[in-house]
């Protein structure tokens, strides 16, 4: 009887230890699952809705470190939901796009942010070989031979133009470059001595390049412009077997399909009324500059034989007609070829601003065209720069947080970003030309130019070295 006793209160004891077993395991696993939703939440007691606002209001620059805290923060970061957050709420930021060419045939971007000051650079472009598109091209001579440091694009379009096989170093690849939707583009250019079709995007969200869908005409040296959201392409030249053809063509790029569509080619009016036949056939009219101002492009001509240029003026198209027209006398007249490329002139606040370089050291003149009198006006008359005769583009114009800015490279040699604060007693630019401090005061972030108009500040330095200049771009994200 003991026995069985014993064995009953055994058996007992077993049933209750596996009974708090189980409630014990039960709790456990309740405590489990709470940690685990837990650590699956970005912030850990916030709802991901809430944390979703919180970092969407946290500055641009910081999203490359966060996204290093754990893959869910790295997938909330390089979303584009995020991003359309931050300009709901009025939290995007307008960054400097820089290219420049590090080398004799080597391209670099690097991004600049006005409010932090901090310097990024963007992953290197794409390597990419396209032997079917060149074996399309014959030809005895290879691109990396012709790339010069120093030579001017002018100098080189100038040879190209004056004979079937006339070739000149080459002082980059020739692509163009244009930012919509978000996002970086570098269009067209040379491979060898072929001219390209290729298109190459830049997500900044994703920190990464791709391939998008090739232009319908191969193009060097295009011009690009944004308009209503789309990317215009016009002119540039081509390599045909007779040699490098300038071209009259457009085509507009729609990012939200990435399809191309045609755009009608630039009548270059002015370019047929030449007093004679001979004229018309040796001076060749090419694009030298594209601008979108008040909803049109303004495209600026040119004709060249080398050592023959002349200034034609400019053609404008109106997306809504879908047709082109001569530029008014006035804007065509006071906007020459040599400042009409986008590396010279810029939009503010609905405003077109042109840069007129001088000859002479330090010298240069900002000017706004007023539609009104069809007329250029100078507003700032000296610019706080350095003659560097050896560069293609010792400055360049950019605009964003509604300011004039000019890029260039200071008495140091490192790259500089300056920008034109309104003193405050006045509310518009006016004709006034400013006065120089001495030129050693570029190296601080501080007032290096002021006059009764404008002060020039100092908002960013970078030294790239020997690096030059070739373009720049302007992303709201």
């Amino acid at each position: 009887m003991g026995a069985l006793l014993s064995l009953a209160g055994s058996k007992s004891g077993r049933n209750e230890y596996h009974e708090v077993s189980r409630n014990d395991t039960c709790k456990r696993r309740r405590m489990s699952s709470c940690t685990l939703e837990e650590s699956q939440r970005l912030i850990p007691n916030l709802p991901d809705e809430l944390s979703v606002q919180i970092i969407a209001r946290l500055p641009r620059i910081c999203y490359f470190d966060i996204r290093l805290v754990s893959r869910k923060w790295k997938e909330t970061v390089t979303s584009s939901e995020l991003f359309k957050l931050r300009k709901e709420i009025g939290r995007s930021e307008e960054w400097l796009y820089l290219l420049t060419k590090i080398e004799e045939d080597k391209l670099s971007w690097h991004a600049f942010d006005p409010l932090s000051r901090m310097w990024q650079r963007l992953p290197q472009m794409p390597n990419a070989v396209y032997e079917e598109e060149y074996s399309k091209v014959s030809s005895r001579f290879s691109m990396w031979n012709m790339v010069g440091p120093s030579l001017k694009i002018a100098h080189t379009i100038r040879g190209w133009l004056g004979g079937k096989n006339s070739f000149e170093q080459m002082p980059f690849c020739g692509c163009a470059i244009g930012a919509v939707d978000g996002c970086l583009y570098v269009l067209g250019g040379f491979y060898k001595t072929t001219t390209m079709r290729c298109v190459w995007r830049f997500d900044p969200i994703q920190n990464a390049w791709s391939e998008v869908t090739a232009m319908s005409a191969s193009r060097a040296y295009c011009k690009t412009s944004i308009l209503n959201n789309k990317l215009y392409v016009v002119g540039g030249v081509s390599r045909e077997q007779g040699g490098l053809i300038p071209l009259q063509s457009a085509e507009v790029f729609e990012p939200s399909t990435g399809t191309w569509s045609e755009v009608p080619s630039m009548p270059f009016s002015r370019a047929q009324a030449l007093p004679t036949a001979f004229l018309t056939d040796m001076l060749r009219p090419i694009a030298t500059g594209l601008t979108s101002y008040m909803g049109r492009l303004c495209v600026s001509q040119s004709l060249y034989s080398w050592p023959f240029f002349v200034d034609v003026g400019g053609e404008i198209y109106d997306p809504e007609t879908n047709s082109w027209d001569e530029m008014p006398l006035g804007m065509g007249e006071g906007w020459p070829a040599r400042q009409a490329g986008t590396k010279l002139s810029v939009v503010v606040d609905g405003e077109l601003y042109a840069f007129d370089p001088s000859s002479s050291l330090d010298s240069g003149k900002i000017k706004v065209y007023d539609q009104g009198e069809d007329a250029w006006k100078v507003v700032i008359g000296k610019v706080p720069i350095h003659d560097f005769a050896g560069s293609d583009s010792p400055y360049l114009l950019a605009g964003f947080h509604g300011k004039l800015h000019v890029i260039t490279k200071d008495a140091n040699h490192e790259i500089a970003v300056l920008r034109a604060d309104l003193c405050s007693n006045l509310g518009s630019l006016s004709p006034r030309s400013t006065s120089l401090m001495p030129s050693s005061s570029l190296e601080h972030s501080d007032t290096v130019a002021e006059s009764d108009a404008v002060v020039w500040k100092v908002i960013g330095t970078r030294d790239f070295g020997s690096g030059e200049l070739v373009g720049c771009q302007i992303l709201d994200l």
